[in-house]
């Protein structure tokens, strides 16, 4: 018995608690790929294990795939519990409301997306094979698992597995091809291939022939990646002087309209700063960037506000900042407001506005709004009834620079859902407000998702952070520009060129799928030749 095929015995022979903890510890340990640690080799270890938990799962109902799928809840449960922990700081920021709450949400969060693990799992265990095609298997089934995590129920596709290979930035050139569910995929078959080693004789030659295969993989998309790196060069549009505005506002001071005045004292002196690079402070500037939700009012019905803002910019400089937008309708106490994007000239007004089109559950709206409020549920941010969604993404014409598709907050995070049709920019804005997490994984794992969005779509991003990280990103994902979490200050840069369209822009996820499709369709012919086998064989 190979040293490889001892390990493995132990797992695949677990049962009760002692599977359950393996299941959970591996899960929890795959969070090492993502932010801020990005060591993506640690699945090489974790990723077996999944399979040998599997191979464990039994002859059960289903051939064992209920066993198998309680594994996968599990490994989910660790890996969601140690990658999203922190999201619990957000219910301390307005403590004697939320406070009590913030248990649930660390636990639920987290079982609820080990559902979808789960599924992932019990659907391998009920096509599993004997050979090396059930890592072609499990690879089709958790990309689906992860896909539809990505879109039901408005969709949650935070540290999917396929940002292992976001890192390093060789690697994550494979997102242009294929896109985030493409790299799930490949992840899930280059990282979980080891686990056929240890078949012994009876895996045949398939146990040697995956793992060869899928280090060829891994060795041309690092190749692909190099060379596309040095063989495409960052570019700056001409004529366009970006200043980024990071106010490092604690989120316990944003929300109160006592703290207008310093709020906008505070903005105001960030804004003029003069740099190293910019010596005339905003003179220079042709666009300045204030993050999301940058106001603790709303700031098209504060006059004095509108003029500050005008007396600040220079001719022929435009401001693009986040703030809520009162609808129109709204009555004192009933006030129905939309997370905005605004952009104004330099007499104060408004030139357009993007309204916030993907909302985030319980931070900006209750679902199923009227049951769960009357339960005492709301939503972390204080607008009163909630936020509204705007009617679809849009591109934004902005004086002197490229075209511009604003994204506020996560919903930076949805691939192939980022760029209107019809309508491809010169660049993506990403406004967002990370400090509900505080110093955390959680802002780290955030740019590093909006910054696949750009590799994706072949656009440069430019990402305004109120606590940080604000960054400008070129087409490829190279960080041109960038202000560290937990830091006040400017960010003074140009505006990377955006790149011809990349194969995933055209495709979209169209391969991904086919993929999946012929994997299971794989999965289920080889599944009714054993069935059929064992059939002869009694």
């Amino acid at each position: 018995m190979s040293t490889l095929a001892r390990i493995a015995q132990p797992i695949v022979l677990s049962f009760g608690v002692r599977r359950a903890l393996i299941a959970f510890l591996a899960g929890g340990a795959t969070t090492l790929a993502m932010p801020p640690i990005g060591f993506w080799p640690a699945l090489l270890l974790t990723f077996p294990v999944a399979v040998w938990l599997i191979d464990g799962a039994g002859i059960g109902r289903w051939n064992g795939a209920l066993a198998a799928a309680a594994a996968g809840w599990w490994f989910g449960f660790g890996y969601f519990l140690s990658g999203l922990y922190w999201v619990g700081a957000a219910f301390l920021v307005d403590a004697d409301r939320f406070a009590a709450l913030m248990p649930v949400a660390v636990l639920v969060l987290p079982g609820g997306m080990a559902i979808y693990t789960a599924f992932g799992f019990g659907l391998a265990r009920a096509l599993w094979t004997g050979n090396a095609l059930r890592i072609v298997t499990l690879a089709g089934t958790l990309t689906l698992a992860e896909f539809l995590r990505g879109h039901m129920l408005s969709g949650f596709p935070w540290n999917a597995f396929g940002y292992a290979f976001a890192t390093p930035l060789p690697l994550a050139q494979g997102f242009s091809l294929i896109g985030l569910w493409g790299m799930t995929f490949l992840a899930v078959l280059v990282l979980a291939s080891p686990a056929v080693l240890a078949d012994g004789p009876s895996g045949g030659r398939g146990r040697f022939v995956l793992p060869a295969v899928s280090a060829l993989l891994l060795a041309a998309l690092a190749v692909f990646g190099a060379v596309r790196l040095a063989t495409t060069p960052a570019t700056m549009v001409d004529g366009v002087r970006l200043r980024l505005m990071q106010p490092n506002v604690p989120q316990d001071q944003r929300f109160g309209y006592s703290a207008k005045a310093d709020i906008m004292r505070r903005y105001l002196a960030l804004s003029g700063r003069t740099t190293a690079s910019r010596p005339n402070g905003i003179a220079d500037v042709t666009h300045l960037i204030w993050p999301e939700s940058a106001f603790p009012f709303f700031v098209t019905r504060e006059a004095d506000a509108l003029a500050a803002i005008a007396d600040l910019l220079p001719e022929g400089t435009v401001l693009i900042t986040g703030g809520a937008r009162l609808a129109d309708g709204s009555r004192p106490g009933h006030v129905r407001a939309y997370n905005s994007v605004y952009v104004f000239d330099d007499a104060g007004s408004i030139l357009s506005i993007y309204d916030k089109v993907h909302l985030v559950p319980f931070g900006e709206y209750v679902p199923l709004g009227s049951l769960l409020t009357r339960l005492g549920l709301e939503q972390l941010v204080r607008i009163p009834g909630g936020f509204l969604a705007g009617d679809r993404l849009r591109r934004l014409d902005v004086p002197g620079a490229p075209p511009v598709v604003p994204l506020v907050c996560y919903e930076a995070v949805f691939p192939n859902a980022v760029v209107p049709p019809g309508e491809r920019p010169g660049w993506l804005l990403n406004l967002t407000n990370d400090a509900w997490f505080g110093i955390s994984p959680g802002p780290f794992q955030h740019l590093l998702q909006a910054r696949m969005r750009a590799v994706e779509e072949g656009l440069p991003l430019v990402r305004v952070a109120n606590t940080g990280i604000s960054v400008v990103v070129d087409p490829l994902g190279r960080i041109v520009a960038e202000l560290g979490l937990g830091r006040e200050g400017v960010l003074d840069s140009g505006l990377p060129a955006a790149i011809a369209p990349t194969v995933y822009a055209k495709a979209g996820d169209a391969p991904a799928l086919i993929a999946i499709a012929l994997t299971l369709v794989a999965g289920v012919r080889a599944r009714l030749r054993v069935l059929k086998a064992a059939d002869r064989g009694r």
